[in-house]
């Protein structure tokens, strides 16, 4: 019961995801995400939308709502490797939903962590070619790390945070590149510039 996640707003699930064989190749008892961020693959951003809290849905994914042509290798999240153009199987439960983190200042190594798992989301679309997907994954990083702020940062969690800006805004200018627009790759080089000149 309850209403279905809006736009903007936090969700917290159980997933179980696993192939066609059985094989599990995701379980996290709470995985917590903005839908339409891109930080999980396709079949949890367009299905879990859709649930309401307390619900148990299952998902069946076509290879490009899962991990896409090239599949996955092992990572510290998923137990085997996801063979190329794998459809999964998932089973979701919404545990709770509640207002995103970019609407409420968050402390400077929440601000940190937050931005650099949106970094580490665009790079898993760029090496998979989906350019535009990195590209907001990177957007959506630095607006983690502008974002209000809790408490100030203090001198090691402030260059910290001028580091992470740096490396998104050159993986914006790659991502730019790769699309062929030139005019934005520049912006994000001179952006990246004006942060760090050196």
């Amino acid at each position: 019961g309850g209403p279905r996640p809006g736009p903007g707003q936090e969700v917290s699930v159980k997933v179980l995801g696993a192939l066609e064989d059985g094989g599990l190749v995701e379980r996290d008892p709470r995985l917590t995400f903005v839908p339409g961020h891109g930080d999980v693959v396709q079949a949890l951003e367009l299905g879990v939308p859709t649930m309401q809290p307390g619900e148990v849905s299952f998902f069946l994914a076509a290879f490009p709502y899962g991990y896409g042509r090239p599949g996955s290798p092992r990572c510290a999240r998923r137990e085997p490797d996801v063979p190329p153009e794998a459809p999964l199987l998932f089973e979701v439960t919404l545990l709770e939903v509640r207002d995103g983190p970019d609407a409420q200042p968050l402390p400077p190594a929440a601000r940190l962590l937050l931005g650099s798992q949106r970094r580490e989301r665009g790079n898993f679309h760029f090496a998979r070619g989906d350019f535009v997907a990195a590209l907001r994954s990177y957007r959506l990083a630095l607006r983690a790390l502008d974002g209000p702020a809790a408490a100030l940062p203090g001198p090691e969690e402030e260059e910290e945070l001028r580091e992470q800006r740096v490396k998104c805004l050159n993986n914006c200018a790659a991502a730019e590149l790769k699309l062929q627009r030139a005019d934005e790759a520049l912006a994000a080089c001179e952006a990246a510039l004006s942060i760090s000149p050196d």
